[in-house]
């Protein structure tokens, strides 16, 4: 009777440690899958923050563009061509701004990207040199801000 007992008791001792060591690795195992998952974000927050900052620079720079070759020649086929190439790099930007937006659950980050975004929309509607300085230092700092702001949940 004594090694029917020792018997049941081993039986149960290893039923026991398979529960528990099951239990333990499932745990382990969604704690791996959640990491994972959250680097995963991580890395594409990274790509897609990157990215829009600098569609906004390279946007920026087609303004100031358009701007200066508007102020030149209104007519010429420079401006044309910088106004295209402004419209283009626009719609690149809007894009990578739709990106930002569907990753970020930021409110605040998403607000300055609008803002970056809007801002640089404004540099080529400057009427004078000063005006246009202004804009584009304006466009600059809301740029920096999206940057900062967006780092902040890579980090």
């Amino acid at each position: 009777m004594e090694a029917i007992w020792t018997s049941a008791v081993a039986v149960g001792g290893t039923l026991m440690g398979v529960v528990i060591t099951h239990l333990f690795q499932r745990g382990a195992s969604r704690r791996a899958e959640l990491f994972a998952r959250a680097e995963a974000l991580r890395q594409e927050r990274i790509a897609t923050y990157t990215a829009f900052a600098s569609a906004l620079e390279d946007y920026r720079h087609g303004q100031a563009g358009r701007w200066y070759h508007k102020v030149r020649d209104p007519d010429g086929e420079a401006f044309v061509a910088a106004r295209d190439e402004a419209h283009r790099l626009r719609a690149a930007t809007r894009q990578a701004l739709y990106r930002v937006k569907l990753l970020t659950g930021d409110r605040d980050v998403v607000l300055a990207a609008e803002r970056a975004y809007g801002c640089t929309r404004d540099v080529s509607t400057a009427e004078d040199q000063e005006t246009r300085d202004a804009l584009d230092s304006r466009a600059r700092d809301a740029i920096e801000t999206f940057v900062t702001r967006a780092a902040a949940l890579v980090r």
